[in-house]
């Protein structure tokens, strides 16, 4: 059975609040993030593998198939 992969997600940034809803890229991690709102530069938090995973409602796709991101 295929699991189903949600390509978007709500990043919110922690800094001002703002929240965009982006589409996540299936063939890489996306270890850095700009906000649309206060140009903060957003990093994965410590043992996340991407942005996705760490401000995100949804998680990166490979976590999502259970695979370890980027691995």
């Amino acid at each position: 059975m295929d699991k189903t992969v949600v390509l978007e997600s709500t990043l919110t940034c922690p800094n001002c609040g703002h929240s965009e809803t982006e589409e996540m890229p299936t063939d890489a991690c996306q270890w850095f993030y700009e906000c649309k709102s206060c140009n903060a530069v957003l990093k994965p938090l410590e043992g996340d593998c991407c942005v996705y995973c760490s401000y995100a409602t949804v998680p990166c796709p490979p976590i999502q198939l259970g695979d370890s991101c980027c691995g």
